[in-house]
């Protein structure tokens, strides 16, 4: 029995968990040597088509990348995503991601077209209740750089807030209300690499929440600064923005001030994480 069929044969309607397959994206720069970095997860299901990209993106990820090959393109792999989920688009367009057949014919193609240094790994299956929840776990797995344990307390990373603010919305139902992910080229520039992690629409007024780790990286806040300018520029509805930090801001830490005053002075509501469920209840009657 092939897995395709073992896949087909568990993914039952009346099953909690659906079987999926799963397929892990390597960088390869040099073939002769065969070392590979694992970057990224493609999960799927292949009976329905619903499926989950992440690749890496934070700063920190591109490191561990350079530290194993110095010689990595960085052009290549921050345009990764953005090439798969086109790639992803023509085949919706297209109808070939339907079925089983249609996903292997898909991957096959990927397999032949990928650049020498991308490399799909060998297809795998699990079985999955809720899609996101398990590409999280399995990029945590296979792809994030691993973490020594550290203090109670210790603020966390963009991926670290952003699993949090999931599993919030998650419980409040609005998960599926939301847009994930949303590409900042939309209202900037082509090739833009942003992204903003949440969007979500109400009585006309577009918003968007992204994850912001002042500890670890408080000029980012003047690029979300910059990219909110230009949405409220371009959008052809209202906008409101809200940056969920990692700790509270506090007037007397010019950091924080730093941050804070960037942020509101754009109109961004920050949101420390503490409080984000509180915030998240505010917003879910608006949505309803």
């Amino acid at each position: 029995m092939t897995e395709e069929s073992t896949l087909e044969e568990n993914n039952g309607p009346g099953s909690a968990e659906r079987a999926c397959a799963y397929r892990i994206l390597r960088y390869t720069p040099n073939l002769v040597r065969d070392e590979w970095v694992n970057i990224g997860v493609l999960l799927f299901n292949p009976r329905t088509g619903e499926r989950r990209l992440r690749v890496i993106e934070e700063e920190e990820e591109y490191r561990r990348v350079r530290r194993i090959h110095p010689g990595a393109d960085e052009l290549v792999l921050r345009a990764l995503r953005d090439d798969l989920e086109d790639r992803f688009q023509s085949a919706a367009t297209s109808g070939t991601t339907g079925n089983t057949g249609d996903w292997q014919r898909l991957l096959a193609k990927w397999d032949d077209t990928l650049s020498n240094a991308l490399q799909l790994a060998p297809q795998k299956g699990v079985f999955a209740a809720d899609l996101d929840a398990e590409l999280e776990r399995l990029y945590a797995d296979h792809v994030a750089p691993q973490r020594t344990a550290s203090r109670v307390g210790a603020p966390g990373s963009r991926a670290n807030l952003r699993s949090y603010c999931s599993q919030v919305f998650r419980q409040a139902r609005l998960w599926d209300r939301l847009q994930k992910s949303v590409r900042a080229e939309e209202f900037t520039f082509p090739g833009d690499p942003m992204r903003l992690d949440y969007s979500y629409r109400r009585n006309g007024t577009r918003g968007f929440v992204q994850t912001l780790s002042v500890t670890r990286a408080p000029a980012d806040a003047k690029l979300l600064a910059y990219t909110a300018e230009r949405i409220s520029a371009k959008a052809s509805l209202k906008t409101e923005f809200a940056a969920v930090t990692d700790v509270e801001l506090k007037t007397e830490n010019d950091r924080h001030r730093f941050v804070r005053d960037t942020l509101r002075d754009v109109g961004i509501e920050p949101i420390p994480l503490e409080g984000f469920a509180v915030w998240v209840n505010k917003l879910k009657p608006l949505l309803q």
